[in-house]
């Protein structure tokens, strides 16, 4: 059995798990949008993620979440973030000019942390964040900064994305508090 982190790639996760069961996958194309919102560890993976992509997505940006519902042990799924090559994934955000995606860190903290290449689009972000009231900081170094150019935040058309790493802290608060949830959602589409 393949254990965390350990799926070099979409076609070797397919090989070893079934979709439908084990995961899913979900896209929407919004004639017109520029932009994707992507949940690449949704579900069972990181929990919140897909709920708060879809939430940022709306009905006018366009939408794909990688969603793990197997029975257990969902975290196998976890394909890192500069290894995702999932074909639907590419082809939805290959035309974007802006891809966010949201992720999931462990720590139990209020805070998240934006990273990816996108400069203004990031500084964006974190400044809707901060006069939204929540505990935001930009990263441009480390695991978690989204600076990787095969990054799915950066596999756009500009090569240039935005990636929100969001304590577990902070997601269990905006799944429990629908105004901290509106909050959150409405600063970040703000910045798009």
């Amino acid at each position: 059995m393949i254990t965390r982190r350990e799926y070099q790639n979409y076609a070797e996760l397919a090989q070893h798990e079934t979709e439908g069961f084990d995961y899913r996958v979900t896209t929407r194309k919004v004639a017109g949008s520029p932009v994707a919102i992507v949940a690449p560890h949704g579900g069972a993976i990181e929990f919140m993620t897909l709920e708060l992509a879809r939430s940022i997505a709306g009905d006018d940006h366009n939408f794909y979440a990688f969603e793990g519902i197997a029975k257990k042990n969902n975290w196998r799924l976890h394909i890192t973030s500069h290894r995702i090559d999932e074909p639907r994934a590419l082809e939805l955000i290959a035309p974007c000019e802006k891809v966010l995606t949201v992720h999931g860190l462990g720590a139990d903290l209020q805070s998240l942390q934006v990273g990816g290449r996108d400069t203004a689009l990031r500084a964006s972000i974190h400044a809707a964040l901060l006069a939204a009231g929540f505990e935001s900081q930009i990263i441009t170094t480390g695991e978690y900064a989204g600076m990787e150019p095969l990054n799915i935040c950066n596999r756009g058309k500009t090569g240039a994305g935005v990636q929100l790493e969001i304590n577990a802290g902070l997601r269990y608060s905006l799944r429990d508090d629908a105004s901290a949830h509106n909050a959150f959602v409405d600063a970040v589409r703000s910045a798009l």
